[in-house]
């Protein structure tokens, strides 16, 4: 039985990776900003006993440490971290170059930066002196996107901070290696979490539909098939790795 950190738990990705990891018979730590009562749900819908929430606004200095230390204390360790959290595009923090004043250029870049990079780069950081402290191997999984390899015109911050998340994951790849401690990448497409179900509606759910051969986009559930797998010890050698989760919508040389 191992002790996973989950952050962006309260739903979509994240709580589908809760729950395949619990039903593994994983403890689960369940990180939430503020929506309490979807953090709630992920914790009732886990089978298997151990699973706590986890409250950090991971944009604030310092949270990531306090955040696994909180874990620690409240797991026994943490083995796995996934780094699941992000600020996702939206209406709100859409920013075209030509369109956007340079105060919201700012104000969005800064806030994207702050949560979709530093914070998993500081939780990295945190888990691996934990485990390195305890002579353990673990793993990381970090969650990008599609995004970081075809570009985000409407949204470069998240497609930059996407593609430097899969950076970071390599340059720990090797850091850590030693250590016993695999960190691999996944790279979603579009995803029918309930943050999207109102795009699939209509016109733009067939234009999303229409982008993978498949003829449909993603679920939770098979983003978190592969993170299960690639924090397993079956997946060690496929440390450094980003893995394509976009039902070949989106192919890369």
């Amino acid at each position: 039985m191992r002790a996973v950190l989950v952050t962006g738990g309260s739903r979509g990705i994240g709580r589908a990776v809760a729950l395949e990891f619990a039903r593994g018979g994983d403890r689960v730590g369940v990180q939430y900003a503020a929506n309490r009562a979807d953090a709630e749900e992920t914790l009732r819908q886990l089978p298997g006993e151990g699973h706590v929430l986890l409250q950090a606004e991971l944009g604030e200095p310092d949270a990531a440490e306090r955040l696994v230390s909180r874990a620690v204390a409240e797991l026994g360790a943490v083995d796995v971290l996934v780094n699941n959290a992000a600020v996702a595009p939206t209406e709100a923090n859409r920013h075209l170059v030509a369109d956007t004043p340079l105060a919201e250029w700012q104000r969005v870049w800064r806030r994207m930066v702050d949560v979709n990079l530093l914070a998993p780069a500081d939780l990295c950081w945190a888990v691996a002196h934990h485990l390195i402290g305890r002579a353990a191997g673990g793993a990381i999984v970090n969650v990008g996107s599609r995004g970081a390899f075809r570009g985000e015109p409407d949204f470069p911050a998240y497609g930059t901070t996407k593609a430097a998340l899969h950076a970071l994951g390599q340059s720990l790849a090797v850091a850590l290696a030693p250590h016993g401690i695999a960190v691999t990448s996944v790279a979603p497409g579009f995803v029918a979490t309930e943050r999207q179900a109102a795009k699939l509606t209509g016109a733009e759910g067939e234009r999303l539909r229409a982008q993978s051969p498949f003829g449909r986009v993603g679920t939770p559930e098979e983003i978190a098939a592969a993170v299960h797998f690639l924090a397993s010890p079956a997946a060690i050698w496929a440390s450094g790795t980003v893995v394509d989760l976009n039902g070949a919508s989106h192919l890369r040389i």
